[in-house]
């Protein structure tokens, strides 16, 4: 059975200077300079398991970044845009921006106006005050650290008994 040749990949001047110079910066992400080798190799006619040889990366990578140029060339993107990754589907946000805002609004508070008796709040008593509260159903310790520590909130560090009434 014989194999068809891909689709031959014209480039203008603008978008071959464009990844021309995507792979000559030096701060370019690795990542992003082999996809745009990849597409060079094919503008100048090399078949995917040429870029791939060359490149030392595998046919089903080569095929690919082809066929998702090909896929982009409608869309005016830029070439940096165009050689991306896709965004991918995740798992549904389990908490509302609300949720975790109030969570903040809690870190920033005084434990003893909730009847803590801790003198600073620490992940494990947020979860559970926030939960009691009925704010969120469930979280996790873990959570409520990565959370914190996004914001950049350290109620650990907090000086609010020493703001004035």
């Amino acid at each position: 059975m014989a194999r068809l040749a891909p689709k031959v990949l014209n480039l203008n001047e603008s978008d071959r200077s464009e990844l021309q110079q995507l792979v000559n910066r030096h701060n370019t992400a690795q990542q992003i300079v082999l996809r745009a080798k990849i597409i060079l190799l094919a503008s100048e006619g090399k078949n995917n398991g040429e870029i791939a040889r060359t490149l030392d990366i595998s046919l089903d990578m080569a095929r690919l970044w082809r066929n998702r140029w090909f896929e982009t060339s409608g869309k005016k993107l830029p070439s940096l845009q165009r050689l991306q990754d896709s965004e991918r589907i995740g798992a549904p946000v389990k908490f509302s921006m609300e949720q975790v805002i109030e969570l903040f609004a809690l870190a920033c508070s005084k434990p003893e106006d909730y009847g803590r008796p801790i003198s600073h709040w620490t992940p494990r008593e947020l979860a559970d005050e926030i939960i009691k509260l009925g704010i969120i159903e469930s979280i996790s310790v873990r959570h409520v650290g990565r959370l914190l520590e996004e914001a950049e909130l350290k109620p650990h560090q907090s000086r609010y008994w020493l703001t004035p009434p």
